[in-house]
């Protein structure tokens, strides 16, 4: 009997990733719906600013090439979303601009007040198979933070 687990075929990754970000899009949904944010939460939102469906300012993007974190608390508005993206209304340096993110272009979604955060993989969207060189990542693992909070980060890898 081998030691080596089969390769899946079900796309667990990525059906995971893609509830967590669910998560994400129900709580702004929620936010939107209401018009205002509850009580003392307020987010730390990151996400990749060069992935295809991002739309921010040029001067943010040139600020931000790679990955920018937006905070929705106090200052912000016209918050819509979508079944893939939201758009929000920020104010940067006191110049109003309009952000489009996609979800799948989001890395972290954190709630400080109550000590919530999720990390993601960014998923860009693939123009065809890139070659590559067969993993040797360890197993799946989940961890939790040791003080108590609800910080969970979810590692999916194959060992060899």
């Amino acid at each position: 009997m081998s030691e080596t687990p089969p390769d899946s075929l079900i796309p667990y990754d990525e059906i995971v990733q893609e509830a967590l970000r669910a998560v994400v899009g129900r709580v702004l949904g929620e936010v939107e719906r209401t018009g205002r944010l509850p009580g003392n939460h307020h987010f730390y939102i990151t996400f990749k600013t060069a992935l295809p469906g991002v739309d921010i300012p040029r001067h943010l993007t040139e600020r931000f090439p790679d990955e920018m974190t937006i905070v929705l608390q106090n200052k912000f508005w016209d918050l819509k979303v979508h079944d893939t993206w939201f758009e929000v209304g920020l104010s940067f340096n006191q110049i109003p601009a309009r952000l489009v993110i996609p979800f799948a272009a989001v890395t972290a979604f954190v709630d400080p007040a109550v000590n919530f955060a999720l990390q993601f993989q960014a998923q860009s969207e693939p123009a065809g198979p890139e070659p590559h060189e067969e993993a040797e990542n360890d197993g799946p693992t989940v961890t939790a933070a040791e003080d108590g909070s609800n910080v969970v980060t979810v590692d999916f890898g194959r060992k060899k």
